[in-house]
């Protein structure tokens, strides 16, 4: 029987609240008994909450540990994007384990080495890329039409050029009345440095 890991992956908190990673993590335990593969508990990664655009992801830094230490032959994984919103990062990936001699397999993928499954394969990451893309095109967006609407939100940091705060005049004073009572301790504590 080949020992596997499994890796399971969402980034979005929307996703974390439907708990789309436990019906991953669920059709990928099926997928291994099915397929003869050994998974021990322990060896079941779900990295919540992390973008598939980096490669900086607790699940996923164990699971490359495992397989440089040589400890499992399989590593499964539910589709291409699962694994990384980005292509290249795919490729790093599955050839870095491929050295170990650690096959890759994506449960929603071809599952042959031909040619034409291959280039599916890598259209497949190639279109996890672009809606990456279109994801992050459109919050960008948003965020820009909200900021001329004159909200701003605090989480989603800097607004867009060109794009004014508004805020009421008491709140304008209130924060130039704290800045000056700030400019003023900091003079007294440099006073108090030159006195020593």
């Amino acid at each position: 029987m080949k020992t596997a890991a499994i890796y399971a992956r969402v980034s979005s908190d929307q996703q974390k609240e439907d708990k789309t990673i436990a019906s991953q993590t669920a059709a990928l335990v099926a997928f291994a008994s099915g397929q003869g593969y050994s998974v021990p508990a322990e060896w079941i990664f779900e990295d919540e909450g992390f973008s598939g655009a980096t490669l900086v992801r607790p699940g996923l830094e164990r699971i490359r540990d495992l397989v440089a230490e040589g400890q499992i032959q399989a590593v499964l994984v539910l589709s291409p994007d699962r694994l990384s919103r980005k292509y290249a990062y795919q490729v790093l990936l599955t050839e870095e384990w491929l050295r170990h001699g650690v096959e890759t397999i994506f449960i929603k993928a071809p599952q042959s080495q031909t040619p034409e499954d291959q280039l599916l394969l890598q259209f497949q990451g190639m279109i996890a890329e672009y809606e990456r893309a279109q994801i992050l095109e459109r919050s960008r967006r948003g965020k820009r039409h909200r900021a001329k609407q004159g909200e701003v939100s605090v989480l989603s940091g800097a607004p867009y050029p060109g794009v004014e705060h508004r805020c009421d005049h008491a709140t304008a004073q209130r924060a130039r009345g704290a800045d000056e009572e700030g400019a003023s301790r900091l003079g007294a504590l440099d006073d108090l440095g030159d006195a020593a």
